[in-house]
């Protein structure tokens, strides 16, 4: 049955994605028409569901509200992740997004990452994607160095600094972190920093191409961008 093998192929490529994903990927990237209630029975029937333990909920102070852009390049979103390869040795991601359409601009990795390393990231990045009104961003070293303020100031970029102990204000890109986390660096063991750097490349052309997002509509980034 096509369907079958259709779920079973993608739950095979794609580890974490749950029926959810899945079903919009073939409705929304592949265009097929398929009931909702018909796939479900089938991803059943398969048992490929997921087991997601429940998470603890924990009362936190309502943040402040966060404004959607309504255009490419109002904001980015910029933040850092941890993880180590094969041999114990601790690397760090810079991971930068387009808050409009959830787009993932890039993940840079290395060992360390100091400001310098971020301005010439962020200066490929505007030269194929034009240059963002402003970054939000945590209170970093990175951050609030002088040289990221100087080159902010420069380009006449504004940095939205988010309040120390708040990281729901940069909720965009914490919630793009969580993905990074669930389905890329938690599938892979990484035996360099080349090799790490090489599979982040290629899972981000998945993100924003195939992956369907539920928070723009059930469509991947870049389609939401040629729609726009």
């Amino acid at each position: 049955m096509i369907i079958a093998d259709w779920l079973l192929r993608l739950t095979q490529t794609h580890k974490r994605w749950g029926f959810g994903l899945c079903f919009l990927y073939l409705r929304n990237v592949k265009g097929f028409k398929w009931n909702h209630k018909r796939v479900y029975r089938i991803y059943r029937e398969l048992e490929l569901n997921l087991r997601i333990k429940p998470r603890r909920r924990i009362k936190r102070d309502r943040p402040d509200e966060l404004s959607e852009p309504t255009a490419i390049n109002q904001v980015w979103s910029m933040d850092f992740m941890s993880d180590s390869l094969e041999n114990g040795t601790k690397f760090r991601t810079f991971n930068l997004m387009d808050d409009y359409n959830r787009e993932g601009l890039t993940i840079e990795v290395g060992l360390s990452l100091p400001s310098l390393r971020i301005i010439r990231a962020l200066e490929q990045v505007i030269e194929w994607r034009g240059k963002p009104a402003a970054i939000r961003c945590d209170n970093g070293p990175e951050n609030i160095s002088g040289e990221m303020m100087a080159w902010a100031n420069k380009h006449q970029i504004t940095m939205l600094y988010i309040q120390p102990g708040k990281p729901t204000q940069n909720a965009y890109v914490e919630r793009f972190n969580r993905t990074v986390r669930h389905e890329w660096l938690d599938m892979h063991s990484f035996n360099s920093i080349e090799h790490a750097q090489q599979l982040a490349t290629e899972w981000l052309w998945i993100y924003n191409n195939e992956r369907p997002h539920t928070a723009i509509n059930g469509i991947p980034p870049r389609r939401m961008l040629k729609a726009a």
